[in-house]
């Protein structure tokens, strides 16, 4: 018997391959999902946010980005909310980290989002 290999063959690899091959190309591009989860965080953050004069919370936005959910504050206007969301010691500025206790707050929220498209693009694997 020494030197017989045994034979598989598996009928539909080929079809199989190419699903397994587009289903991990879909959960690479989870962009809806990360735009919604960026969105929600971003909108529960406004009305935590302080207000001075507005300029800070009006520049809270979620971003479509392809690998995470991205939530930025502040630009060429705001130059201060880095500083503000997490502070600056030296210059006796607290940190008001609204943006990520948001984030925290809202998880289970976030985590079923998440859940609901990866099982969205599995279900796509045929025999799933």
């Amino acid at each position: 018997m020494a030197g017989r290999a045994a034979q598989v063959q598996v009928q539909g690899a080929a079809e199989l391959r190419r699903t397994l091959r587009r289903a991990g190309d879909d959960l690479g591009d989870m962009k809806d999902v990360n735009a919604a989860v960026a969105r929600l965080v971003a909108t529960r953050s406004v009305a935590s946010g302080p207000r001075r004069s507005g300029k800070l919370v009006a520049s809270v936005r979620g971003s479509r980005a392809v690998s995470s959910a991205v939530v930025r504050a502040g630009g060429a206007r705001v130059p201060y909310a880095g500083p503000i969301h997490w502070g600056w010691p030296s210059h006796h500025i607290a940190a008001h980290p609204f943006i990520a206790d948001t984030a925290v707050a809202t998880e289970p929220t976030w985590t079923r989002m998440y859940l609901q498209g990866i099982n969205e693009i599995i279900g796509r694997v045929r025999g799933a």
